[in-house]
């Protein structure tokens, strides 16, 4: 499973007109679910997510994680993130999950999410989506947890 992470001063996702997830400071993950990816794969994913220390401490080092800050977590299926890139000029999607097992899974993450942290916001699967966020720092991290 894949999370492409953002430290934001805020971030939120739309789908058609609706807002569907906003949050303030915190961070903005987009989620790519892999074929072999299964709910402990999600669950480490989350645990890794709200435990990098991705926030300056009082000296401005990256020593504080999401719980510490008390900041959001906006997530945001993205399945173009599995995508296999290494030859030609156009992506292949093999190593993505098929539609359902991703959704089950992103919506496993999102729940435990909720029951994990307090501000815990969600882009909508499957939605043609607009992402809109302000990167603080910049800061960006890919992690890839292995199934």
């Amino acid at each position: 499973m894949i999370g492409l992470l953002q430290r934001v001063s805020r971030a939120q996702v739309t789908a058609g007109e609706r807002t569907v997830g906003a949050i303030g400071k915190g961070l903005m993950v987009l989620v790519g679910v892999q074929q072999a990816d299964h709910a402990g794969t999600a669950d480490r994913l989350l645990e890794r997510l709200l435990t990098y220390r991705v926030f300056p401490d009082a000296e401005g080092r990256m020593n504080l994680d999401l719980v510490a800050t008390g900041g959001g977590l906006l997530l945001v299926p993205q399945f173009t993130l599995a995508a296999d890139t290494t030859r030609g000029t156009r992506p292949g999607f093999s190593r993505a999950a098929a539609p359902e097992a991703a959704r089950a899974l992103f919506e496993h993450l999102v729940r435990e999410a909720r029951s994990r942290h307090s501000t815990v916001a969600a882009g909508e699967f499957g939605a043609h989506m607009q992402v809109e966020l302000v990167n603080d720092g910049p800061v960006t991290f890919w992690l890839e947890v292995p199934a």
